[in-house]
């Protein structure tokens, strides 16, 4: 299985220069076959491959000598990105009109965007020794080692962040130790006020890392909006503003991190709701509290962990009325669609439900009914959605071998 590790580089100043070097070639060659490439299929509606573009380079680097300067292979995947932001773009237009989120490739700029360059393993050119990266080109960059680096060696992406800093995401084909087995289901209630609600009444906090170091993003905005274009000061300013995003950034992914490792480690099916964040960001008064929470990265977290470590989570349907449902009778009630309402009792048998648990409780009950159909144990639940025998769905998974 391939994982990712992410290590701060420390680079000398030449090593540095070499870097940034590398990271313009790259987007020099970018942008050079994108043009070409375009202006190939406007006058006579042809186009390259990779493949064409390859031996093209091969000639443009005896013509433009600095080409050599840098690390071949980063060269080489700049060309291949670009031929994947092809293929993305001509699949794309086969989908639905309202289906459609990649346009045609787009001219990479200096600023404002991702600057990376990747490079891969070839005859030993990368390796690793203790807090030591040997890398094509650079030769030996000392990094912070926080964890342990396991696994054959596949390839390196070498990332400068807005704030000036060096990341090397190190890609290993690894052995990854699986977490012992439970029995244990949970389902989730995403929310703001709390970022989530299980169905066993626990609540979790909204931490809002954005909204606390919401004034010192004021301050650093001013002070980089008043300074003068060119200026040393605004240099400053603007590396200020970027190590401060970038701060509220790792407080969030730890806190994400965190939180789904513990889910995936105490239990076996996490049940959740498929949340539409793209359209929910439309009401402009919920939108800024939506994004910060990150709900799809904390589910993108939890899916590869599940994955991992043989767990599922499985996704309730978008419009499957979680709320509104009493978790003991069924009784749907149109008036808990106020979100001003936070607890009500069932008209049907009185029971009194807390608006979110009573979501998670019902994501649980219909999350597990999914799962009892895939693998043909509907039985497992009984009128009222309660699981009745609650390995029965485990031992079904994993005979089936969705696990």
């Amino acid at each position: 299985m391939q994982k990712a590790f992410k290590v701060t580089l420390t680079p000398n100043h030449n090593q540095q220069v070499l870097i940034n070097k590398t990271i313009g070639c790259a987007r020099f060659v970018y942008n050079r076959f994108l043009a070409l490439r375009q202006e190939l299929y406007n006058t006579e509606q042809k186009t390259l491959n990779y493949h064409a573009c390859s031996q093209q380079l091969t000639l443009l680097k005896k013509e433009i000598i600095w080409l050599k300067e840098v690390d071949k292979f980063a060269l080489q995947n700049s060309l291949k990105n670009l031929e994947t932001a092809y293929k993305n773009f001509f699949s794309d237009l086969k989908k639905a009109k309202n289906k459609k989120g990649v346009g045609f490739p787009k001219f990479k700029k200096k600023y404002g965007c991702k600057q990376s360059y990747k490079t891969n393993l070839t005859n030993g050119n990368i390796q690793i020794i203790e807090n030591r990266l040997k890398l094509p080109k650079l030769g030996w960059v000392k990094f912070h080692k926080s964890q342990d680096i396991t696994g054959k060696l596949i390839n390196v992406t070498i990332i400068r962040t807005n704030s000036g800093n060096y990341i090397a995401s190190i890609l290993c084909e690894t052995e990854i130790e699986k977490y012992p087995q439970v029995t244990q289901n949970i389902g989730l209630d995403l929310g703001i006020k709390s970022y989530f609600v299980t169905s066993k009444g626990e609540v979790i906090d909204n931490p809002k890392y954005y909204r606390t170091q919401k004034r010192k993003l004021r301050s650093y905005h001013k002070k980089l909006s008043r300074s003068v274009k060119g200026s040393n000061n605004r240099v400053k300013a603007k590396i200020k503003l970027a190590r401060t995003y970038q701060h509220i950034t790792n407080l969030r992914d730890d806190f994400l991190h965190k939180l789904s490792t513990r889910l995936i480690k105490e239990n076996s099916i996490i049940c959740i709701e498929d949340l539409r964040v793209a359209n929910m960001v439309k009401n402009h008064k919920l939108a800024l509290s939506i994004t910060e929470a990150s709900w799809s990265k904390f589910v993108t977290m939890l899916e590869y962990k599940a994955l991992w470590h043989d767990r599922i989570v499985q996704k309730v349907g978008t419009f499957y009325p979680s709320s509104q449902t009493c978790n003991h009778c069924g009784f749907i009630n149109p008036l808990v669609k106020d979100l001003k309402l936070r607890e009500w009792s069932c008209p049907h048998c009185h029971n009194y439900n807390s608006r979110d648990e009573n979501a998670a409780r019902n994501i649980l009950t219909e999350g597990l009914k999914i799962l009892g159909a895939a693998v043909g144990a509907p039985d497992a639940l009984n009128a009222y959605g309660e699981l009745v025998r609650p390995g029965v769905i485990q031992a079904e998974i994993v005979e089936v071998g969705i696990a």
